[in-house]
C-alpha cells in the first residue's frame, strides 16, 4: 500500500497510509446514496403535508437541500474529516502535518469540488455550450488523486490535506477528545504551550504507535516534547504521551 511520510510537527517523520483510490471511489458512492436517500425520504415527507401555494412548497425543498449542499464540509468538521462513507471505508481527512484539519481547509476541499468533479459540464455539452471532448475534464479530479504522488485531487492540493486509511474502525477515540476520571488529577501543566495543531498531531501519532506497537517512535517524540516544553518525565514514552493529552483535556475543560 502507497505510504507517505509527514512531518508531525516535531521534526519527526512518520508514516501514513495513503488511501486507495477504489476506498474513496465507493465512499463516494456511499456518500452519493446517502444523499439521494435523505432527498428522498423529504421529498416524500413533503408530499405527504397539506397542500399550499407553490412557493412555501419550493422553500421546503431548498430548506431540506441545504443538508445536501453542505454534507461533505458539515460531516468533515463534526466528524474529524470524515463522511458516512469514509467511516464505513475507513479513511480520513488529515493536513499534510499529520494532524486535523481545519474548518477552512475542509470549507476548500468542498469549494474545489466543483472543479475535481464538474458533472456540470456534461450539461453544457448536451445544450451544445461545449465541444464533446470537454467531458475529458469532468474526470480531472480523478485523473489528479491517479498522477498525484499522494494521491491527491485538487481541492486536496489546494487545502492542503491528504486521505488516509485508517486500518481501524472509528469510535469516538478518532477525536483528540478523551475520556477522563472523575477524580483525574493532571500531571503536566506545560501542555497548554502546545499548539491545537501540536495537539491534533500528537493524538494521530499515539494511534499510529498503537497500532505498530513502535516503542522507538514514542520515546523519540516524547524526548522531543520533553525538550520543547522543558520538563521532566518518570513515565515511560507511551504513558507520558498518553498523559499529556488528557492533561491537555482536563486543563481545556476547566
Amino acid at each position: 500500500m502507497l505510504t507517505v511520510k509527514l512531518d508531525t510537527g516535531f521534526n519527526i517523520e512518520i508514516d501514513f497510509a495513503i488511501s486507495p483510490f477504489h476506498r474513496r471511489m465507493f465512499a463516494w458512492f456511499i456518500d452519493g446514496l446517502v444523499m439521494f436517500l435523505y432527498g428522498l425520504l423529504c421529498s416524500k415527507f413533503i408530499d405527504l403535508l397539506p397542500q399550499k401555494k407553490l412557493t412555501g412548497n419550493q422553500w421546503l425543498y431548498i430548506l431540506v437541500g441545504f443538508p445536501v449542499l453542505f454534507y461533505y464540509p458539515l460531516m468533515e468538521i463534526l466528524t474529524n474529516g470524515q463522511t458516512v462513507g469514509k467511516k464505513l471505508l475507513g479513511i480520513r481527512v488529515i493536513t499534510l502535518e499529520g494532524g486535523q484539519a481545519s474548518i477552512s481547509q475542509y470549507i476548500i476541499r468542498w469549494i474545489f469540488r466543483l472543479a475535481d468533479f464538474p458533472v456540470w459540464i456534461f450539461g453544457a455539452i448536451a445544450t451544445g455550450a461545449l465541444p464533446w471532448y470537454c467531458s475529458v475534464l469532468a474526470f480531472s479530479g480523478i485523473a489528479c488523486i491517479i498522477i498525484s504522488d499522494k494521491s491527491q485531487r485538487i481541492g486536496d492540493i489546494v487545502a492542503g490535506t491528504i486521505v488516509i486509511f485508517t486500518r481501524s474502525k472509528t469510535s469516538w477515540q478518532d477525536t483528540v477528545f478523551t475520556e477522563l476520571e472523575a477524580d483525574y488529577k493532571p500531571r503536566y501543566p506545560q501542555v497548554m504551550q502546545m499548539s491545537d495543531k501540536d495537539i491534533n498531531s500528537l493524538k494521530m501519532i499515539i494511534e499510529t504507535i498503537k497500532k505498530n506497537n513502535n516503542h522507538d517512535l514514542a520515546f523519540r517524540i516524547a524526548e522531543r516534547i520533553k525538550w520543547k516544553l522543558n520538563l521532566q518525565a518518570d513515565q515511560d514514552s507511551k504513558d507520558f504521551l498518553e498523559t499529556l493529552l488528557k492533561d491537555y483535556n482536563y486543563y481545556s475543560s476547566h
